[in-house]
């Protein structure tokens, strides 16, 4: 494991997945994954829907419970929650981006690689 990954998983949250530490962020609504990835030394930050007013899954909202039951003519179902999609730098809320930052210098990582374009 990198120093770096080692590090990093000693802060809140953060775990190791092979060269890559990851921590999920949630705030005003909003959720997020931000990967720090060691060997190109890079930050990436990724928007992770939710299920539209479905926190708990179907079973809990009452639903039939199978969302591929769900699906309408076209196979689609428009309930499901989309996957997640890498998001760039500014549509990151500066107080994230301001931890992530402090988590990367704590880490003993350079924190202006959070600013780096991938």
């Amino acid at each position: 494991m990198h120093d770096a990954i080692a590090e990093l998983v000693k802060r809140e949250g953060w775990r190791a997945e092979g060269a890559a530490a990851r921590v999920h962020y949630e705030g005003a609504g909003d959720r997020f994954a931000v990967e720090y990835y060691a060997p190109t030394d890079v930050v990436v930050y990724w928007s992770v829907p939710t299920a539209a007013g479905n926190a708990g899954g179907a079973e809990d909202a009452g639903g039939a419970g199978d969302p591929a039951a769900e699906r309408d003519a076209d196979g689609r179902n428009d309930d499901a929650p989309s996957p997640a999609a890498p998001i760039p730098r500014d549509d990151v809320p500066n107080p994230l981006r301001k931890r992530i930052r402090g988590d990367l210098s704590a880490a003993g990582v350079d924190p202006e690689v959070e600013r780096r374009s991938v």
